[in-house]
């Protein structure tokens, strides 16, 4: 879920030297190609349409012609959101392809995306809520359901990144 602590993961993997394809760029291109603003509600609704005009795997897709284009051994892709996806993934990167979960509190989510502030963030309880809602229509808690690995991130910071850590060497070894 957003705020989970995604990004957090990501910058341990890249600190691994792990190239990073983040889903949510490939969105944030595809508004910016359409010379629109970066608002939560503006980025949803693109989100949305591409997959009604193009269907649910577009982002999926997408993803997968960039790590592709990557061509390293290990590849994290972040911000994987429906079983269509995954059906993606698990068809076009094989038996190499681990899905991570990462658990999180809601009020401590909605803490960490209001402080970080990114373009796309919410900044209020109800707008928070319309994210989370949008997120579980589009199959994330099956996603999360469907998980190989699960990360929990409940306690410290330092102990998230560690435990990320851990997982990252075991899964590259």
């Amino acid at each position: 879920m957003p705020g989970s602590g995604k990004s957090e993961a990501m910058q341990v993997a890249k600190g691994l030297g792990l190239p990073v394809v983040r889903m949510g760029d490939l969105v944030w291109e595809e508004v910016d190609r359409q010379g629109l603003p970066r608002d939560p509600a503006t980025v949803g609704r693109i989100a949305n349409a591409m997959r009604e005009t193009e269907g649910p795997d577009v982002w999926a897709m997408r993803t997968v012609a960039r790590v592709r284009q990557i061509g390293a051994r290990m590849v994290l892709i972040d911000g994987v959101r429906s079983n269509h996806e995954v059906t993606v993934f698990r068809r076009e990167l094989g038996d190499d392809f681990t899905l991570v979960a990462i658990h999180s509190d809601q009020a401590e989510r909605f803490r960490r995306m209001t402080a970080r502030a990114r373009d796309d963030d919410p900044t209020d309880d109800a707008a928070h809520t319309e994210r989370d809602e949008r997120e579980m229509g589009w199959g994330i808690a099956r996603t999360i359901a469907l998980a190989d690995e699960m990360l929990v991130n409940g306690g410290s910071l330092d102990a998230f990144r560690g435990a990320t850590r851990r997982l990252l060497e075991r899964l590259s070894g």
